[in-house]
């Protein structure tokens, strides 16, 4: 597993602060997933050895919370709530149109590596109906139309990146 050598540091510095070495494991899972973008099975082992663990141990942690991804996911990370007040609402909607507007199924990254589309379970806006969180961003009383929207937000953004990066030698 490659991590960068501040990150190696930091895990270090962050199992002292710890009188039992597995009370580090969520610290070290975020720290991993900040690094590489998700918590592979390399990863998974990797920090059961560091805490002398069992691998279902942090496996455990891994699937139990939903930040932690278990593959890469796209620099636009869309979160569609499905839970009931949302889906009254028309989040299956919502979700179908983010998938039209980009082309992919759900857990998908597009090809262009800028986008995965993901239902998720409650997103604490009830009152705001459907909701959507695009990296750490909430939008609520998203419907259709504002979907695409902020799909073609999306699309103008990176297409902007692309073109910026290509002129730069």
């Amino acid at each position: 597993m490659n991590l960068k050598p501040e990150t190696l540091k930091q895990i270090d510095e962050v199992i002292t602060h710890y009188a039992a070495k597995r009370s580090a494991t969520l610290p070290l899972l975020h720290l991993i997933q900040e690094d590489i973008g998700h918590i592979p099975d390399e990863a998974i082992e990797w920090v059961a050895a560091k805490l002398e663990l069992e691998p279902i141990n942090v496996y455990e942690v891994v699937t139990f919370y939903p930040m932690f991804k278990r593959k890469p996911v796209g620099r636009r990370h869309i979160k569609v709530c499905r839970t009931l007040s949302c889906a009254l609402m028309g989040s299956y909607k919502v979700c179908d149109t983010f998938k039209k507007e980009f082309g992919v199924e759900l857990d998908e990254v597009t090809p262009d590596g800028e986008v995965t589309i993901e239902f998720v379970e409650c997103l604490a806006s009830c009152g705001t109906a459907p909701v959507v969180m695009i990296n750490e961003t909430l939008h609520e009383n998203v419907d259709e139309q504002k979907a695409v929207d902020l799909a073609n937000e999306i699309k103008k953004e990176s297409g902007v990146r692309s073109q910026e990066s290509e002129a730069k030698p």
